[in-house]
């Protein structure tokens, strides 16, 4: 954690008086899309390029990602003075997709899907020789994650609950792995999108399950497989993982842009979206919630509105607590 404190922020934990009242709890938002390149990515990313020697960083680093991770290598890479190289489905958010160029980085996009980048990232790792910098199956790029869950308990120490949105794993297992290293007691919940649910299924059926397909709004959790390092850990130390309908994770970004004037991408929106559909299962008076990006396609508005209609709205409840 003090290797990561020069170079990122120290990102706040967002309290909201009308958000507690309409849960019964004390909820604390740990807002890392207000962290440098828009999501917690960077952390896991800088961290991973800093074991790198300066032997491996001249061979340039190569990964795949659905953006955020794209982000957060392009970054790191740049103020590492390393060449890197991303691949990205073709349908990742034009914002993200720039994003990551103007950092510097070469991108290739490809695929329908963040399993196809990845493959076709791996083979051109094979030739080219740079360093893979995976998106989450990574040890170090968990360590990375896992300082989220350290400032947070030092930001507030009573929290007994954090809920963390995922997608292939990476940042629960750093943040379950951190969080319990502090207080064994803590509950770690997962969440994942109804339409991306390969380590929710896994988790549940005790047994590995791959996806054909994913569909979801989140495109930043939506990962057809779990990761081999991450699915173990969280076997072991996350306590539970629940999924959420796009509508949910839709009518999460309204409601904080509404209520608190801050943005969230889909899968910043999961955990905050299971809170309110799920809030009666959860047994907590204080508990966290992780914001992991706000790296939002803003063309996505009008569909998300859409989405949030659709559902007897949050956002609604929201102001009759007023």
């Amino acid at each position: 954690m003090k290797r990561l404190a020069p170079i990122v922020h120290l990102t706040p934990l967002l309290t909201s008086h009308t958000t507690d009242n309409l849960v019964g709890k004390n909820v604390y938002c740990k807002m890392e899309n207000q962290q440098k390149t828009g999501a917690f990515k960077f952390r896991g990313a800088s961290f991973k390029l800093m074991q790198l020697s300066r032997e491996q960083l001249a061979k340039g680093v190569i990964t795949a990602s659905a953006g955020n991770h794209a982000q957060g290598v392009a970054n790191a890479a740049a103020k590492l003075g390393a060449k890197a190289t991303i691949y990205m489905a073709e349908g990742t958010p034009l914002a993200k997709v720039n994003a990551t160029r103007n950092y510097g980085a070469e991108v290739v996009l490809t695929g329908e899907s963040f399993q196809e980048a990845y493959r076709a990232s791996i083979e051109q790792q094979l030739v080219s020789g740079a360093i893979y910098i995976h998106p989450f199956d990574d040890y170090d790029v968990m360590a990375g994650q896992g300082t989220i869950a350290m400032e947070m308990l030092r930001q507030e120490d009573r929290i007994d609950t954090i809920l963390v949105p995922i997608g292939g794993g990476g940042l629960i297992s750093g943040i379950a792995v951190a969080a319990k290293q502090v207080n064994k007691n803590i509950k770690i919940i997962g969440v994942q999108s109804e339409g991306a649910s390969a380590i929710h299924e896994s988790y549940h059926s005790n047994m590995v399950k791959n996806l054909p397909k994913v569909s979801t709004i989140a495109e930043g959790i939506a990962v057809k497989e779990p990761g081999k390092l991450t699915f173990p850990i969280i076997q072991e130390y996350v306590d539970d993982i629940v999924t959420v309908k796009d509508e949910e994770i839709a009518s999460a970004i309204i409601y904080m842009l509404e209520r608190n004037k801050t943005l969230m991408e889909g899968a910043g929106a999961a955990a905050l979206a299971a809170l309110f559909a799920h809030n009666d299962k959860i047994k907590s008076r204080h508990c966290g919630v992780i914001v992991s990006g706000g790296n939002l396609d803003i063309r996505m508005m009008s569909e998300i509105q859409i989405l949030a209609e659709q559902l007897h709205p949050v956002i609604e409840k929201s102001y009759m607590a007023l």
